[in-house]
């Protein structure tokens, strides 16, 4: 799912309201079906919501990687103080995400040395590494320089063909017409429109989404 919208239209809220960064104020959250937050609250029990955000990864914007961590130590960190995973088991499993998101040369070395796409890739494999059930990406590409944006849509692409479920806030237009299996358009705080992508970018129902199209697709 492609969360598209112009600027302050509420996109990384909502993103954020799914996974408890932020209470949201009106609605409900479910996973497979099991209510999991809804209403002015976190999970029902607050010491459930570390165990809730695991089984929803989430890439941000800004990679937000801990700078006194090499890369292999940004990915295994979770699994091992969280999930309570033996470390050799996730030390292998990290090696073989990065080797997927094409960093596997990069494993001990600091963030501070990384390109903005390596950063971004180190935050995917991150995120794998706990074995979410859903993706959440918060403007991946919008931090990034454009010559290296195709670097990270490359290795959604490769998620999306592997089936991962994934919501994805962006601006990546054709990533989302491609990619997406559902458009949800916002503005203003609200959803304003849903559809399939070819619908959405060929046919959209509203005067809003319209004029966004012509704005962001010349």
């Amino acid at each position: 799912m492609c969360i598209l919208g112009p600027s302050g239209s509420g996109k990384s809220t909502l993103l954020r309201c799914i996974n408890f960064l932020e209470a949201p104020d009106e609605g409900e959250v479910f996973l497979r079906g099991e209510r999991i937050g809804f209403k002015g609250a976190v999970p029902q029990k607050e010491r459930d919501l570390g165990a809730t955000r695991a089984r929803m990864g989430m890439v941000f914007q800004h990679f937000n990687l801990w700078p006194h961590l090499t890369v292999l130590g940004n990915v295994i960190e979770s699994p091992v103080h969280v999930l309570r995973k033996s470390r050799e088991q996730t030390v292998e499993k990290a090696k073989e995400l990065l080797t997927m998101v094409g960093v596997a040369d990069k494993m001990h070395v600091y963030p501070h040395t990384l390109s903005g796409g390596q950063k971004q890739r180190v935050a995917i494999a991150r995120a794998l590494a706990m074995e979410p059930e859903v993706l959440l990406f918060d403007e991946p590409t919008s931090a990034l320089d454009p010559e290296i944006v195709g670097e990270v849509l490359a290795v959604m692409r490769q998620l999306v063909n592997d089936g991962r479920t994934m919501i994805v806030v962006t601006h990546e237009m054709a990533f989302a017409r491609d990619a997406g299996d559902t458009i949800v358009f916002m503005d203003a705080g609200a959803i304003v429109e849903t559809a399939p992508p070819e619908e959405f970018f060929t046919r959209p129902r509203t005067e809003r989404a319209q004029q966004f199209l012509q704005r962001y697709m010349r």
